[in-house]
């Protein structure tokens, strides 16, 4: 097949872009038809794939890769790197052709044939922690967009905390369609453009096909105006002209604002009656179609084999940067020892384990000393006050709901485009652009991400939270109005499965505290999973400070703990979390006058103490024959501590529009009902 005739790049926005180098056509286009090589041939031998996006997007990764993306195979972590988002997972044969050609050493050619294979290290969408060089996991489309963006946003904040010396690379991500049409995008852009992410480059494949036909079916978006609107530069290119590609990310890459490059190409590049259409996307191309591709493409070698000479070429181009990478090391090693110190601490993700227990501990020493009726989403905005000093890498942020949320204590500066350096992150209305740009700043290294929403749009993020989950990134929601407790906004905002939706998720932390000691014990547990995204649930309602005097542990640890034991032998358990632990101790109280001993245990979280082992759990759950659970949410989850014969306390149902007061009532989550049906089991043979 002959190649289209070149195109210079066009840019609608940018006032001017440097004219890239030219190389000679021919080996520009014998190391893009190894990629696509790779790609057909391993989608074939699976029997299960998506070829087209490879095949289309050759000729973009292939200048992308060998002629501007910073990197060094042999340290695929090295902090200064370029990112590449393939936000179009489903492509994931191009990144690891890729991964392959430029000589990653995990990354070998009986690899690439084990193509979603179980225990290879080419699954069937890139799998960030499973395959060295992936920076994401990515598949669910606009998700990896977004992530982009939060690189993007921790890159810019590092380099105005430690200079452009040492941070000073680009985000570049490869979309699709798809990743364009998902509502999530539009929160990502739309930030990107406001904080003027000028080092973010989105490469977007622009074949207009889809999984159901042409895009025209259910798309007809102007993408370039649409990028221009959010404060983007944008280009329109010819996605099969190296030079146009080259020109292009040359002008981005001196850009003030975050540039979109559209590239116009065709999907199955080369297949003879496949390309260009919808046939040749999530499907094996067949033997004919690949024999005609061969032909078409002008390749001539046997399936899996790459000619010396083109590899070789590609080998010497994953080396390109390793000059790069060595002046980099000098720079950092010139650093002052403190300071040198202090970024490597950061960019390995280790938390200054001292600082963070001796804020901890003055948190502890104000609450012992004056008590405080306060939500525990004020009790974690005061946590917080000492936490923010004492752990610089900690960077907030809220979707709108700064004053409700709590999560910016006083002194804590803005992160803008003006001031990159800040600490907490206006979001706007974007729960799920926010969510998972918090994973791609996780991902990035060198800062801890928290952020603040209602627990109710927890749904929003749900997504991003469990692809946090899955890549085990450290990453911090503050989720507060966690009941009916809310009280008059109504059953809209009032979460009742939420709890449990999100503790179904695994690898999460869900905390619920009943106090301020328990909120800065969950921060702390929180902050030091280093591979796990934790949710704290706070109240907007005030609560009674429980944990009185000075208790240096962290009783949290174990999920559980006794807050108030029986007197003597207990006959029944009750376990609450948050605001329901007061409502089991006042019932605690009422049934001891009326002769039944019981004891109360606090359940934070209910996930760590369901993950301890039995002889561990079987030490706080206790042995009285009655248990109980109270939380104002539905039961699912519970049954697992209380048993299905166990009575739970709780809600059945949706919420009501009411003050607090009445809903507690109306629902019967209050301290009479708990006795009341907890004397009943007592008293049943």
């Amino acid at each position: 097949m002959s190649p289209p005739a070149p195109s210079a790049a066009v840019s609608t926005t940018a006032g001017h872009h440097t004219q890239a180098a030219s190389i000679p056509r021919a080996q520009h286009d014998s190391k893009a038809n190894a990629i696509r090589a790779l790609a057909m041939d391993a989608v074939e031998q699976a029997k299960s794939g998506h070829p087209g996006l490879p095949m289309g997007a050759a000729d973009i990764a292939t200048v992308l890769f060998t002629r501007f993306l910073k990197f060094d195979p042999q340290d695929p972590v090295w902090p200064d790197r370029d990112r590449f988002v393939l936000s179009a997972g489903h492509g994931s044969m191009l990144i690891y052709a890729l991964l392959y050609l430029l000589g990653y050493p995990a990354m070998t050619i009986e690899e690439i044939k084990r193509f979603r294979q179980w225990g290879s290290l080419t699954p069937g969408h890139p799998e960030f922690g499973h395959t060295p060089g992936i920076e994401t996991t990515t598949g669910p489309l606009g998700q990896g967009l977004a992530n982009a963006v939060g690189m993007a946003i921790a890159e810019a904040h590092l380099a105005g905390c430690f200079g452009r010396e040492i941070v000073d690379h680009h985000t570049f991500v490869l979309a699709s369609d798809g990743d364009l049409m998902e509502g999530i995008s539009q929160e990502a852009i739309a930030l990107a453009g406001h904080l003027r992410l000028n080092k973010l480059v989105v490469l977007f494949d622009d074949n207009g096909i889809t999984i159901d036909g042409p895009l025209s079916l259910a798309d007809s978006v102007d993408q370039i105006k649409r990028f221009e609107s959010a404060g983007w530069a944008a280009t329109r290119i010819d996605g099969h002209d190296p030079n146009a590609i080259a020109a292009a990310i040359e002008a981005a890459k001196v850009s003030g604002r975050p540039s979109l490059i559209a590239c116009r190409t065709r999907i199955g590049f080369g297949a003879p009656t496949k390309e260009g259409s919808e046939k040749s996307h999530g499907s094996p191309l067949g033997k004919e179609e690949i024999e005609g591709a061969r032909k078409n493409l002008g390749w001539t070698t046997p399936a899996f084999e790459i000619p010396s000479d083109i590899l070789s070429a590609w080998r010497s181009a994953g080396q390109r940067s390793v000059p790069a990478h060595r002046a980099w090391e000098a720079r950092l090693a010139a650093l002052p020892a403190g300071e040198r110190a202090e970024f490597t601490r950061r960019m390995d993700r280790k938390i200054d384990s001292a600082g963070l227990d001796r804020a901890v501990r003055a948190v502890k020493e104000k609450l012992s000393a004056t008590p405080k009726e306060i939500a525990t989403r004020a009790a974690s905005e005061f946590a917080l006050e000492s936490l923010v000093p004492a752990l610089p890498e900690l960077i907030g942020g809220s979707a709108d709901l700064t004053g409700s949320n709590n999560t910016k204590p006083k002194g804590m500066t803005l992160l803008s485009a003006a001031a990159p350096a800040g600490r907490f992150i206006h979001y706007g209305v974007r729960e799920h652009g926010m969510a998972a740009a918090m994973n791609g700043m996780a991902l990035h290294g060198g800062v801890v991400p928290f952020s603040g929403t209602f627990l109710v749009f927890s749904d929003y993020c749900r997504p991003a939270i469990r692809l946090a989950a899955l890549m085990r990134q450290r990453v911090i929601h503050v989720m507060t109005h966690d009941s009916i407790g809310l009280g008059e906004d109504g059953p809209t905002h009032q979460p009742v499965e939420h709890l449990a939706a999100l503790r179904a998720i695994p690898n999460v932390l869900v905390f619920r505290p009943c106090d301020g000691v328990e909120t800065v014990e969950c921060w702390q547990i929180a902050i030091e999973n280093e591979n796990r995204p934790s949710v704290l649930a706070l109240t907007r309602q005030n609560l009674p400070q429980l944990r009185l005097g000075l208790d240096t542990a962290n009783r949290c640890r174990t999920g559980a703990y006794e807050i108030s034991p029986a007197s003597g032998e207990a006959q029944a358990s009750i376990f609450a979390s948050g605001s329901e632990v007061p409502i089991a101790i006042a019932a605690q109280k009422l049934l001891a006058g009326r002769g039944v001993s019981a004891r109360v245990v606090s359940v934070p979280c209910l996930d760590l103490l369901l993950e301890l082992s039995p002889a561990e759990r079987v030490t706080l759950v206790g042995t009285a024959p009655v248990r109980v659970a109270v939380e104002a949410a539905v039961r699912q989850g519970w049954d697992a501590l209380i048993g299905a014969d166990g009575i739970f306390v709780g809600m059945k149902g949706f919420g009501a529009s009411a003050p607090i007061k009445d809903l507690y009532q109306r629902f019967e989550i209050t301290a009479e009902h708990v006795a009341n049906e907890t004397m009943v089991k007592v008293n049943t043979p």
